[in-house]
């Protein structure tokens, strides 16, 4: 028995997708007919080749050089992204130090680590992601397909003072790439083994010259299983359309309105979870029940964005209002039975389903003002001051309805809502062009309201433990920063920042929990050496996390198979981290970061009420690393050949607070290499090169449960096997 939600916008997204295909091919015919396209390479960067490019981000919200910021932000470009075939946030966080994505293989579940700050359930994250500008109050509607993306920042630690509510570990900022005022465009192609094949296109021009222009992008990828069950039935097959739109109106050369529309429709296949160590003796091999019935994660999203940007002769304005829904539709055989159903239950077969539809709408509205870039307030001869201030409003409104079902069927309903406001300031003192002294302070109020019950098979709409909490939660988080440049290309800068999630209600288990904060204080240096071809980073780091708020799935007591949040006590991380990237000649590029993180629980910490003093936080490896290079060679004007070759490297990790299991050190070699002409590329890729065998994600299904020997409680899933291909594409 399957139970679901009005399907409302349920195929939204699909027809986004549909109509963006269309326009997609109108437009490559319009700039076939175009007078004068202009083809730049989208594999090249207009920089001088001999150096490293300039690196411009706004995870400030304002635009500046990466290395003149007082921040932790690793930054993967355009140029990475096409280069390395990244295609999601996962893919891309490899090249972030002390960064980890704890994801299933349905995509919709992906939850980011900075510095071991993070978690916490989907509709209250630790890391937040936004997109153009727009944050992402879930991690359901966060991990998408990376189309028509211009690049990919990771700010590691508090970011409160300027983006307030769930930032405590730090942000993800996703930017798209602007419509061009020229026509361009591409169609680009994968295959590989396990029948995956992947299509993306974009087109880009102007409407009316000099005045509109628009880009339309869009996407089909696939794949079968990578894990089978123990009948060879794939059980985690993807598949995914994906659409992207833009159009940019160039009012004056002051005022510019831009809108983007995106649009995701996934139909994933089931967790591929197993017992844990049957997953590592025997990977890709989950069991399951004896019969036909397949689980799925069938995911859809809707957003728009418009932004508006005036720029003064002194103070420069911006308006972010952004608009997303999204559905999640799963259906899993939770006991993942082969392993524990002779304990279960006598015959072996534990017919126990779940049926798991949440969805969400949010609407978020952002009002920006601040000095203009090029004129900042003259106080006296060495003295400059620069500002930005702002306001932000926002409604987050979440439903969930799961049924869990055997011989009976339980319903349990969730309905949060949320409404808040926030006020933001930040001003930053120079002196003597050098000393650069950051303030900043941000207020956010939010009203919570939940209305939650459990109703079982024959029950009244309205149970008796039917119950409706609202609370209030006010936050001040502050930032100080103080930057010395001693030389135009060096810097060192010190930093202390607050963040914080604030407190909420569980649509499944207890009822509500509270506030939970963290306190970042870090040391840096930022640098660019040998007249711009080495470039390096460092940062060393302290933080200090209160009241954590602990997303668990073990012995909860209002569902045993659903996720809750509980307040687990306090920690704290303290670490380093490194990047670096180098051009020794042009056409040859080398690249690497590592980041070591000792994390672990303070005192007061709890785990259903054992204490875990000294355990180390889970999904917080201790050392993560990535080196690689990249070179090119043009035997001739027509054709330049290429080659990229990268190893990742995890440390030990911890599935979860109890410490009772765990991932030791792992790395992934990925390699690729191709030839390119003016208009075209080919190449053949490699990811997983050694087949390296991990299970990155775990989790106690079976805690209290009789045991069976050899067995551990923990069920897990697989990391990707060794997989190859090949990808070719034309651009214009």
């Amino acid at each position: 028995m399957h139970t679901h939600l009005p399907p409302d916008y349920r195929f939204l997204a699909a027809r986004i997708f549909r109509l963006s295909a269309v326009l997609l091919a109108l437009g490559l015919v319009f700039s076939a007919m175009a007078q004068n396209p202009l083809p730049p390479s989208s594999l090249s960067d207009t920089n001088s080749p001999s150096r490293l490019p300039e690196v411009i981000v706004t995870g400030q919200k304002q635009p500046a050089p990466v290395e003149s910021l007082p921040v932790s932000d690793s930054v993967v470009t355009r140029e990475t992204l096409t280069n390395a075939d990244i295609q999601s946030p996962k893919d891309a966080s490899i090249y972030a130090p002390n960064t980890f994505l704890s994801e299933f293989t349905a995509r919709a579940q992906s939850v980011p680590f900075f510095r071991g700050i993070g978690g916490g359930l989907g509709y209250n994250p630790g890391v937040t992601t936004f997109i153009d500008g727009v944050p992402q109050l879930n991690y359901y509607s966060a991990n998408i397909e990376l189309l028509g993306v211009d690049q990919v920042e990771f700010l590691r630690g508090p970011q409160g003072g300027l983006f307030g509510r769930n930032t405590a570990g730090g942000l993800i900022n996703i930017t798209s790439v602007r419509p061009t005022d020229y026509w361009t465009g591409q169609a680009v192609g994968s295959y590989g083994n396990y029948d995956y094949g992947d299509f993306r296109g974009s087109v880009s021009g102007p409407i009316v010259q000099n005045q509109l222009d628009m880009s339309l992008a869009g996407g089909y990828s696939s794949r079968d299983g990578y894990t089978t069950d123990q009948h060879g039935r794939g059980i985690d097959g993807r598949v995914a359309e994906f659409g992207k739109g833009q159009l940019l109106y160039k009012v004056s050369d002051r005022f510019e309105v831009r809108f983007i529309g995106w649009g995701e429709n996934d139909r994933d296949g089931d967790y591929a979870l197993g017992e844990l160590n049957e997953m590592v003796a025997d990977p890709h091999v989950a069991l399951r029940e004896g019969g036909t019935d397949q689980g799925y994660n069938y995911r859809d999203i809707a957003a728009g964005v418009v932004q508006a940007n005036y720029r003064g002769e002194a103070v420069d304005l911006a308006s972010i209002t952004g608009a997303s829904w999204w559905r999640n539709d799963a259906y899993t055989d939770w006991d993942y039975a082969g392993a524990y159903a002779p304990v279960l239950k006598p015959d072996g077969i534990v017919p126990f389903y779940e049926n798991n539809i949440e969805q969400q709408h949010q609407v978020t509205q952002e009002f920006r003002a601040a000095s203009s870039k090029d004129k900042p307030i003259q106080l006296a001869d060495p003295l400059e001051l620069s500002w930005q201030s702002g306001l932000f409003l926002f409604s987050q409104s979440y439903h969930q309805l799961d049924s869990n079902f055997n011989n009976s069927q339980v319903i349990h309903t969730g309905a949060l809502d949320d409404l808040g406001a926030g006020v933001y300031g930040q001003a930053t003192l120079t002196a003597w062009d050098r000393l650069d002294f950051t303030a900043g302070v941000r207020y956010d109020f939010e009203n919570k309201t939940a209305k939650l019950g459990t109703v079982p098979i024959g029950a009244s709409p309205v149970p008796p433990d039917h119950v409706s909490p609202n609370a209030n939660f006010g936050e001040v988080s502050p930032a100080f920063g103080l930057a010395w440049h001693f030389s135009t290309n060096q810097m060192v800068y010190a930093r202390v920042a607050e963040g914080y999630k604030a407190g909420g209600f569980n649509s499944e288990g207890p009822v509500e929990y509270g506030t939970e904060h963290t306190w970042n204080y870090e040391l840096g240096h930022k640098a660019l050496w040998l007249d711009g071809k080495l470039e390096t980073t460092a940062a060393l780091f302290y933080i200090d996390w209160h009241n954590i708020q602990e997303a668990t799935f073990a012995a909860n007591p209002g569902n045993p198979y659903g996720y809750y949040t509980v307040n687990s006590g306090g920690a704290d991380s303290k670490g380093v981290e490194f990047e670096t990237k180098y051009r020794p000649l042009p056409g040859w590029d080398l690249f690497g970061s590592v980041g070591y993180t000792d994390a672990r629980f303070q005192s007061d910490a709890t785990y259903f009420g054992a204490s875990i003093a000294g355990n180390r936080l889970p999904d917080a490896p201790d050392v993560t690393g990535n080196m690689g290079t990249e070179v090119s060679w043009s035997p001739c004007r027509h054709a330049t050949l290429y080659a990229r070759a990268e190893v990742t490297v995890y440390g030990d990790f911890e599935y979860d607070p109890s410490n009772e299991a765990g991932q030791s050190t792992y790395s992934i070699a990925n390699f690729r290499a191709g030839t390119r002409g003016n208009h075209w590329f080919a190449e053949g890729w490699v990811n997983n090169a050694f087949n390296t065998s991990y299970v990155p994600i775990a989790f106690n299904l079976y805690d209290g449960y009789p045991g069976i020997s050899g067995r551990t409680g923990y069920v897990g899933e697989n990391g990707p096997p060794l997989t190859f291909g090949f990808r070719g594409g034309i651009y214009f």
